[in-house]
């Protein structure tokens, strides 16, 4: 019986260690910041929208996108590649029109190989001269943007600890028979 017992708490503290380290070992680049910041109001539009991450990014213009909308569904980035300096990421922005509420949508492949994507927001009070991007122009970038991040989700990695620690604990049950007595015993 104490073997048993000995052997569920080894389990538990294994599982307990696999649990507790896997916020780490499964996290992913993160915005920390970015340039404008979430929710701001500018007076006029940016020329250039820098993002920064916990981690380094790659560079490469198939790689890292970015979406901006304006009213009505008109898209303002600019065509050119952006300029990745370590974990920040800084994509042109046409020249702005009318006064509204743009949201900007983001693509980006994090050095460890799997691509972050997010939104952020930010409202100009003062109209601007600019024009949107044309039609035609705009149909990859924002599908690239869209798309969700890879990597395999951690509830997969949990219930697969799950699995294995009450495999191990049904094994260990199952193969401790009592020892026989033998001869000179």
């Amino acid at each position: 019986m104490r073997r048993v017992v000995s052997l569920l708490l080894a389990g538990l503290v294994a599982g307990a260690v696999v649990l507790g380290t896997a916020g780490t070992a499964f996290a992913h680049n993160v915005l920390i910041s970015s340039d404008p910041a979430d929710g701001a109001r500018l007076e006029s539009g940016p020329a250039a929208i820098t993002l920064t991450f916990d981690q380094p990014v790659q560079a490469g213009e198939k790689f890292n996108t970015i979406t901006v909308t304006g009213p009505e569904g008109t898209r303002w980035e600019a065509e050119g590649e952006p300029t990745v300096k370590n974990n920040s990421v800084t994509f042109p922005v046409r020249p702005l029109g009318p006064a509204a509420e743009y949201a900007v949508g983001y693509r980006v492949l994090s050095a460890d190989g799997h691509p972050v994507t997010g939104s952020l927001k930010f409202t100009t009070t003062a109209a601007g001269g600019g024009t949107p991007a044309p039609a035609e122009s705009s149909g990859t970038a924002g599908s690239a943007a869209a798309q969700d991040g890879g990597g395999v989700p951690i509830w997969v990695w949990i219930a697969a600890a799950v699995v294995l620690l009450g495999g191990g604990v049904f094994l260990a049950l199952r193969g401790g028979s009592p020892a026989k007595e033998g001869p000179g015993r």
